[in-house]
């Protein structure tokens, strides 16, 4: 498997580097790491066409300055990369995200990622924001669905926090295999992962849904994560700016669904809803 590396430089950072890789993801691009001068993004070479930035408008904006070339890599030397570029994360002072050549710290809840082409290591605002919502909330006895899954990093926490049962389900395949990977790491081999999409879901019933994607999909799809939700149900979505809340939550209101609870990061969004 063939992947095309773009790196861009991009300044300010801020809030540019959140609505470049917003942008990209939208165009075809799969994993993005974030470094010292602005942005790795990673789009298969099978995906990738000359005009892929055409329709990326934050590169046309005269309030940012960024610049951008692209290389053709193999898929193994993706691992020498973020390696090199993938740090621990510490959310509040209970959870850690690490990878495995990182040491062990003395925390409640210690994840342990390999995150090779996958999103999710708790680096991303909206990642992190949802790690955060877990912890809030009890998780003992309950029925969860981690929609979107990426690294498997949300269903690891839920099933860690006592969850009974978890589903995980992405329909990218890399991110289904690299789900299954993490799960057997961090000793969760009960969380059942699944390769498709919100049609998997029909008959499912959940205590807890989480779903961190991204507008379009979600805006889609929330009739379907209210249907699957049990009476008293909770719904956390991320993967949206603050702009995108009306939207998200009217969809919400429209199918039962009341607004509980928000986090903000860097004009990222996380939302907790209930029914």
């Amino acid at each position: 498997m063939v992947y095309i590396e773009y790196s861009f430089t991009v300044a300010p950072k801020q809030p540019a580097t959140d609505i470049l890789i917003a942008e990209l993801g939208e165009v075809g691009f799969e994993s993005f790491v974030e470094n010292d001068s602005g942005l790795l993004a990673y789009i298969l070479k099978s995906e990738w066409k000359e005009t892929v930035l055409e329709d990326v408008f934050i590169l046309k904006n005269p309030d940012f300055d960024i610049t951008w070339s692209h290389t053709e890599i193999k898929q193994q030397n993706w691992n020498e990369e973020w390696e090199n570029n993938f740090h621990p994360i510490a959310v509040g002072n209970r959870c850690m995200v690490r990878a495995p050549f990182h040491d062990a710290v003395a925390v409640e809840y210690d994840i342990v990622i390999e995150p090779k082409m996958s999103f999710g290591t708790g680096h991303h605002e909206t990642t992190h924001m949802m790690l955060q919502h877990i912890l809030d909330m009890d998780f003992k006895g309950k029925s969860v669905l981690d929609m979107g899954c990426g690294t498997g990093v949300l269903a690891i926490l839920a099933k860690m926090k006592g969850a009974d049962t978890v589903d995980a389900i992405d329909i990218d395949e890399w991110c289904y295999l690299n789900s299954k990977e993490n799960v057997t790491r961090n000793n969760c081999n009960q969380i059942n992962v699944y390769q498709g999409d919100s049609s998997l879901l029909t008959m499912r019933k959940y205590d807890v849904v989480l779903a961190n994607i991204n507008r379009n999909i979600l805006l889609e799809d929330i009739p379907i994560y209210a249907n699957c939700l049990n009476t008293n149900g909770t719904l956390f979505l991320s993967g949206f700016y603050l702009s995108d809340l009306d939207a998200i939550s009217s969809k919400c209101v429209a199918y039962g669904l009341e607004f509980e609870k928000k986090m903000e990061k860097n004009n990222w969004i996380s939302v907790k809803y209930v029914n």
